[in-house]
């Protein structure tokens, strides 16, 4: 079982980017799935998460300008990040609970640096 996150780079302020994670193994079943992030010397924190149901939740500080959406068929997440602040500067990190073989375990992407910056 894999979870590949792709899409970050470089953002001016007031761009925008879109943030991918597919999750890959044989005979799987994703459940809920989320975005996270770390800005340096920081603790990583919760962006926005998705429930296999469609139920979201957004961080206070991203709330009106991502949208965080999942293609059931693909398993695949995505997040859309509009009005990039330089705040938003992270290593974003997606996350989800993965059933395989009978078993939930809990899987992280290996990270995509986004950089907002003029």
């Amino acid at each position: 079982v894999q979870l590949q996150a792709s899409g970050g780079g470089l953002a001016q302020p007031g761009g925008f980017l879109r943030l991918s994670c597919a999750a890959s193994g044989s005979g799987i079943s994703v459940s809920n799935m989320g975005w996270y992030r770390q800005a340096p010397g920081k603790q990583r924190e919760s962006v926005a998460e998705i429930t296999s149901l469609g139920r979201i939740n957004y961080a206070d500080s991203v709330k009106g300008r991502f949208t965080i959406s999942r293609d059931n068929a693909k398993n695949t997440m995505y997040l859309q990040m509009n009005s990039l602040k330089p705040e938003d500067t992270a290593v974003y990190y997606c996350n989800a609970d993965i059933v395989s073989s009978w078993a939930v375990r809990n899987y992280w992407g290996q990270g995509t640096q986004v950089t907002v910056s003029s």
